[in-house]
């Protein structure tokens, strides 16, 4: 019998690449995503006979995600794999002078959704006493830097929030995993420069940064080592990257 995940943010970037890789290894989808004309080209994308279910829909919006969870088709209610990778960062100024409603965004989408959907599908696991959930944080939630404020915030939030769900899963057989990625070249920082082209391109000028199948492949691998095996945490930069010093600022003499 099949397996089914279900990924969030599958219309671009991580989850798109997800879909396909997790389409070739056999698995039937149900795609979440805002974008429906993205979803239904992606659905056309993938392997024959991956059966696909998607979802169009904005994740902070409670309502709709309980509709719309609730009218999942019977054949894809067994969510094996749950992949929490919608998410965004929005601006990179400093504290005091970021859009509050940027923040806000970030709060909602990284934080709020992720627990709204983690929070319907967990108890059907738990029934079933199977399943896998994936959360995609970043190095940002272990590493600060300037103008990573909120964004930095949510993702370490992702983190201890995966190690807390483990702590409540033990004695079953569920498996939980988090992804904490460097710097990759998908549609991030087009969404955090908000479609500013250049800003975005210049965050990887002179680089190699990850692609978004890295990630799939990471994620892949994670729900496919044996069932004994729990992948706690990967933290994976390409090789390009790698932490600064101490930042010190001097007053002139």
């Amino acid at each position: 019998m099949k397996k089914t995940a279900l990924i969030t943010g599958a219309s671009s970037g991580f989850g798109h690449a997800c879909a396909k890789l997790f389409a070739l290894n056999g698995f039937n989808l149900v795609l979440v995503a805002r974008r429906e004309n993205r979803l239904k080209a992606l659905a056309a994308e993938l392997k024959a006979g991956t059966q696909v279910h998607t979802i169009s829909l904005d994740l902070r919006d409670s309502a709709a995600c309980l509709k719309a969870f609730e009218a999942i088709p019977e054949s894809f209610k067994d969510i094996d794999v749950l992949i929490n990778n919608a998410g965004l960062a929005l601006g990179q100024e400093p504290a005091y002078r970021t859009q509050i409603d940027d923040w806000q965004t970030m709060v909602d989408t990284n934080i709020s959704a992720l627990l709204r959907v983690t929070r319907y599908f967990l108890p059907s696991m738990v029934e079933r006493n199977s399943g896998h959930i994936v959360n995609i944080a970043s190095i940002a939630g272990s590493w600060p830097y300037p103008g990573g404020n909120t964004y930095g915030a949510t993702k370490a939030f992702v983190q201890q929030f995966t190690r807390g769900l483990k702590a409540d899963l033990l004695g079953t057989n569920i498996r939980v995993s988090e992804i904490s990625p460097g710097m990759a070249e998908t549609e991030f920082s087009q969404v955090r420069y908000k479609q500013d082209d250049h800003k975005a391109a210049q965050v990887y000028q002179g680089t190699q940064p990850l692609t978004a199948e890295d990630i799939a492949d990471i994620v892949y691998w994670t729900t496919s080592v044996p069932k004994h095996v729990n992948i706690n945490s990967v933290e994976v930069m390409p090789v390009c990257q790698a932490w600064g010093p101490f930042a010190v600022h001097r007053e002139q003499q």
